[in-house]
């Protein structure tokens, strides 16, 4: 056997070795810094969601009023019980979400609500209110859009 391959068969150097730890330090964290902003993060998809849910809540609401041209009510405060038809809302905007009699939801205080629904006719000439819910928390903003017309 010679020199050499009994050298080869000892193992590593010293600075093979922390050569080595070096390496797998910088690529670890890398990793870890990558799974940290994955981690901050994880709670933006929970606010979208509920913000989704809270535009579909209230557009829910808003279409299944009658279209009917009838005198505007604002509403007191954050209730909605005094809207008779989905020209009502026009202007509602509430910081904190409450329920259709104006009682609040304390674990949804930090959203904010607008409604706006404007007179406008489709392309096929019906005449449809266009019906824009506008939810917000932080610099967040999620709008829906829906039209209702009078057919229904």
């Amino acid at each position: 056997m010679s020199i050499d391959s009994r050298r080869r068969a000892r193992g590593m150097t010293l600075m093979e070795l922390i050569l080595s730890i070096v390496v797998i330090g910088v690529g670890l964290a890398g990793v870890l810094v990558a799974y940290n902003q994955a981690v901050v993060r994880s709670a933006d998809p929970m606010v979208r969601k509920q913000m989704l849910a809270i535009a579909e809540e209230m557009m829910e609401e808003v279409t299944l009023k009658p279209f009917a041209v009838q005198p505007v009510v604002p509403a007191a405060g954050c209730a909605r019980a005094t809207h008779d038809d989905a020209r009502d809302y026009h202007g509602y905007d509430q910081t904190g979400i409450c329920d259709i009699d104006g009682t609040a939801i304390a674990s949804l205080g930090a959203y904010r609500v607008q409604v706006a629904v404007t007179a406008t006719t489709l392309p096929n000439g019906v005449n449809a209110l266009r019906i824009a819910i506008t939810v917000m928390r932080g610099a967040d903003t999620l709008t829906l859009v829906g039209y209702r017309t009078a057919w229904a």
